[in-house]
C-alpha cells in the first residue's frame, strides 16, 4: 500500500500517481490517509489537481475530490490533464486567481469540459469551469461563476437576486452577461480568427447599477 498513491507537486498544483492494479476502493482509502497525514503540510492552499497512472470515470474523479476535501483543507479548483498547452493557460489563470473560490464553503462545485452547440449548464451553487463557453452556450448560477478558460457565450450569475455575485474568466468576450437584475450585451461581432489582444483574466460585477469589467486582481477579489 505504501506506493499505491504518490503525491508530487508542480507549479500551482499537485499530481496524484495511482497504482493501476489496486482496486479503486483501496486506492480511495489510501488517498484519504495520505492527505490526512499531510494536512498541516498542504494547509489551505488553492491548487489544480492532476491524476495519473490509470483511467478514471467522472464518478471516480469526484470520489477522489471528495476524499481530498474531507481529509485536508486544500481548495482543489480544477482537474488538469496531459494537454500541456491547455494546462499552461489554465494554470496561469489559476496563479492569478488563486484567491478565487466559491464564498459558501462546501457548496461550490466544478465542471470540467467545454460548453458548445448551444449547451446550457445550470446550478444553484457557485461553479468553477475548467473549459470554454462557446458562442450560443450558457452557464447559469444562483451564485458566482469562475471560468478558467474563455467566456464567449452567455453567463448568468446571482440568479436568485443575490447581491455581490460576479463572473470571472480567463478570457472575457461574452455575448451576454446577467448579474442579478443587471444585464450586459456585447455590441461587437466576435471573430474566431481575429488577432486578440494580450489575454488578462477579468471579472464582471455590478457597481453603481451597471455591470463593469475589471482586470482580475487579488486586491479586487478581497472586496467581495
Amino acid at each position: 500500500m505504501r506506493n499505491a498513491v504518490k503525491i508530487k507537486s508542480f507549479p500551482n498544483g499537485i499530481a496524484l500517481y495511482l497504482n493501476a492494479e489496486l482496486p479503486f476502493d483501496k486506492l480511495l482509502e489510501e488517498i484519504g490517509y495520505k492527505f490526512s497525514d499531510a494536512r498541516n503540510f498542504f494547509g489551505s492552499a488553492t491548487m489544480a489537481l492532476s491524476i495519473e497512472g490509470r483511467p478514471l470515470t467522472d464518478m471516480e474523479e469526484l470520489q477522489i475530490l471528495d476524499s481530498i476535501r474531507e481529509n485536508s483543507d486544500l481548495n482543489i479548483i480544477c482537474i488538469v490533464g496531459r494537454d500541456e498547452t491547455v494546462n499552461k493557460n489554465y494554470l496561469r489563470a489559476l496563479a492569478q486567481t488563486e484567491e478565487v473560490k466559491p464564498p459558501d464553503e462546501g457548496e461550490g462545485q466544478f465542471f470540467k469540459g467545454d460548453l458548445k452547440n448551444r449547451e446550457t449548464l445550470e446550478t444553484k451553487n457557485s461553479i468553477v469551469i475548467l473549459g470554454d463557453i462557446y458562442p450560443g452556450s450558457t452557464v447559469i448560477s444562483e451564485k458566482n461563476i469562475i471560468i478558467l478558460g474563455a467566456l464567449r457565450g452567455k453567463a448568468y450569475a446571482g440568479g436568485n437576486g443575490r447581491d455581490g455575485a460576479f463572473v470571472a474568466a480567463f478570457e472575457m468576450e461574452p455575448e451576454r452577461i446577467k448579474i442579478g437584475d443587471f444585464k450586459y450585451k456585447s455590441d461587437t461581432r466576435q471573430s474566431k480568427w481575429g488577432i486578440r489582444p494580450k489575454v488578462r483574466p477579468k471579472i464582471a460585477y455590478v457597481k453603481n447599477d451597471r455591470i463593469i469589467f475589471e482586470t482580475l486582481t487579488k486586491d479586487l477579489l478581497n472586496t467581495f
